[in-house]
């Protein structure tokens, strides 16, 4: 099965940027669609981004879209999210997920749903100091 560990949280200041890693096993992030969601204490985990298994798409969340980026190094088998211009809100478990069954449709939201990964970190925590 996939293995994924993420890696690169901690705690920033409102402002700052972290980037965070995942390592991934059997070739996924080549291979399959890939995204990165959050989980704030009380509260339901939430899509942050996503990139598709080819052709370079990927999708972002209102919320973060325009201060962190995603992207894939699959001569590493990494997938990353870059955080820039973090904020208070941002602070949450991220975790990285593989859909290594290729049950998203990218001509709909299905990657904004937890549901359709079938893989996922342990994750790593991100605390925004105001």
């Amino acid at each position: 099965q996939v293995q994924l560990v993420e890696s690169g949280g901690g705690l920033v200041q409102a402002g700052g940027s972290l980037r965070l890693s995942c390592a991934a096993s059997e070739r996924a992030v080549s291979s399959y669609s890939m995204g990165w969601f959050r989980q704030a204490p009380g509260k339901e985990r939430e899509f942050v981004a996503a990139s598709r298994w080819s052709g370079g798409i990927t999708a972002y969340a209102e919320s973060v879209k325009g201060r962190f980026t995603i992207s894939r190094v699959s001569a590493e088998n990494t997938l990353n999210l870059q955080t820039n211009n973090l904020k208070p809100e941002d602070s949450a478990v991220y975790y990285c997920a593989a859909d290594r069954d290729y049950s998203i449709s990218w001509s709909s939201t299905d990657y904004t749903n937890a549901r359709s990964y079938d893989y996922w970190g342990q994750g790593t925590q991100v605390t925004v100091s105001s």
